[in-house]
């Protein structure tokens, strides 16, 4: 598998484009007239909105008039790869500290990146995730009294 540069441009760019209707979209519900007291609360995301999205558009047809012929790779299956290896333990660690908590999420997200990519012995790498997870809450609930996302363990282990 290979994706070339052209593509990525032309993705990043309609990405651009979709956030810049999202944002003149989600404005047009405040108001983007002008009243006797000034601007509604939409009249500028508005017209950012219209920009970004116009600027998108155009990004993506010039560099695909521009670079129609060219073949520059993005990148590889072997990057791809590498860049999967980092990409799924992250998106499974936003999961799981959603579901679960921070806490947990720190300690599993650490134990497998220590444990597989760090090459540690599993009892090493969990003593790690567990140690790091223990120490968030020792420095942010305990000492700085700023409470973090706990999930359904917060209930179980009655901790308010």
């Amino acid at each position: 598998m290979v994706i070339k540069r052209i593509h990525m441009e032309v993705l990043v760019a309609c990405l651009l484009a979709l956030a810049g209707v999202a944002v003149a979209g989600g404005s047009l519900e405040l108001g983007v007239g002008w009243t006797d007291s000034g601007p509604d609360a939409g009249y500028f995301p508005f017209y950012v909105g219209l920009l970004l999205a116009i600027a998108g558009f155009a990004n993506a047809i010039w560099t695909v008039i521009l670079h129609r012929g060219e073949t520059e790779i993005f990148i590889d299956s072997e990057q791809a790869r590498r860049l999967l290896s980092f990409l799924l333990p992250m998106t499974a660690f936003v999961i799981v500290t959603l579901l679960l908590g921070l806490y947990v999420g720190a300690a599993l997200y650490l134990f497998y990146v220590a444990w597989r990519q760090g090459k540690y012995n599993p009892f090493w790498a969990a003593g790690l995730g567990i140690g790091f997870a223990i120490s968030l809450f020792v420095v942010f609930d305990t000492l700085f009294k700023v409470p973090l996302l706990k999930g359904p363990l917060e209930a179980y282990l009655k901790i308010y």
